[in-house]
């Protein structure tokens, strides 16, 4: 039986997310409780994982992701959501050390062949990740998702917030942008078989460079790019650390292939909701085509860690980065004094 993956979710990959702006409206009313001294990191920013102080040398990362099907190789599928959870941790300085499985299969209509294959291909990146699959959750749903919990370890001096750019900083980009964009194309059966290929490298590409980059005295924030875009991350460092952020769009690192389909007007509806969600927050030049706005709000799934340091370090950064396998790593733009806005140049 032909097994066609996205043919069961509504949403793929990080595209499945809920839109910035109804997350806002349901976290509004969560009551603010007196937090134990021992969680640095919590919900006040919207960070990428909760970190819990165990003693002077070590702090535990905590975070989850998961979702429905982006691609329709159920191998492929699975080694996407794991490199897309355990990202987080990476984004905070740490170092993975273990996962547990979050799974929800439609039983009657996914042959188990088609689950283990998954569940395969999450393994295989957690191998490559050096950690193991310690457990998990599985539920009978009507959509396939999968993800994991990822737990990870940091010094609890090389945390990186998304609170803690500094006026002045570089921002630097690790992968380049696209991926919903190809997948929009994936599900019309347009992407041709390089296309596919560039979409499973890139987002099969685990971030590790992250826990390297925190023992940088330069680098101040590192958050990664992923469902609400490049825009939409971006603007919770500058929310989180008062600031405001100019882009060079020129400077921005494209998937080429992405470029070709957004120009023709293929782009995911949460590039959309995303946009309805934050654009008031941001300044397009008034001759920016529309596809370039795309572009920016276009949801990443496994997308690239988001950097900011000091001038001085950017080469620091980009030779770990590419030394890494991170080939079109570029610095995007800057952070400055003011409102908490993105300009794109």
């Amino acid at each position: 039986m032909d097994i066609k993956l996205t043919q069961f979710s509504h949403g793929g990959g990080c595209g499945c997310k809920i839109a910035p702006a109804v997350l806002t409206q349901l976290l509004a009313d969560t009551p603010l409780r007196v937090m134990p001294r021992e969680l640095i990191v919590g919900t006040e920013t919207s960070d990428d994982a909760a970190v819990y102080q165990l003693n002077d040398s070590q702090a535990i990362v905590a975070t989850t992701d998961f979702f429905t099907p982006i691609v329709d190789d159920p191998y492929d599928f699975g080694r996407i959501a794991a490199t897309n959870a355990i990202s987080d941790i990476y984004a905070m300085g740490g170092r993975p050390i273990m996962a547990l499985a979050v799974v929800g299969m439609p039983l009657d209509k996914l042959p188990l062949e088609v689950i283990r294959k998954i569940l395969a291909g999450g393994d295989s990146v957690c191998a490559e990740a050096g950690i193991p699959i310690a457990g998990g959750h599985s539920i009978d749903v009507l959509e396939p998702i999968y993800g994991l919990v990822a737990l990870g370890l940091v010094h609890p001096a090389r945390v990186k917030r998304n609170s803690g750019a500094q006026p002045g900083d570089v921002l630097i980009l690790g992968k380049p942008l696209g991926v919903g964009i190809l997948s929009a194309a994936l599900k019309k059966g347009l992407l041709t078989p390089d296309g596919y290929a560039t979409m499973i490298r890139h987002t099969t590409q685990l971030n590790t460079p992250g826990a390297r980059l925190a023992e940088l005295d330069d680098v101040h924030a590192i958050t990664d790019v992923t469902g609400f875009g490049l825009a939409g991350h971006l603007l919770e460092i500058c929310r989180g650390s008062s600031l405001s952020a100019s882009v060079r769009f020129a400077d921005l690192p494209l998937i080429p292939e992405a470029v070709g389909f957004v120009r023709e007007g293929i782009s995911t509806g949460a590039s959309t909701r995303n946009w309805n969600g934050y654009g008031t927050d941001v300044a397009l030049p008034a001759d920016a085509p529309e596809w370039q706005q795309k572009l920016l709000t276009d949801p990443q799934t496994s997308g690239g860690l988001l950097v900011a340091c000091a001038p001085a370090g950017a080469t620091a950064v980009l030779a770990e980065l590419r030394g890494a396998g991170f080939a079109e790593a570029a610095v995007i733009g800057s952070l400055q004094a003011g409102a908490a806005r993105l300009q794109l140049i």
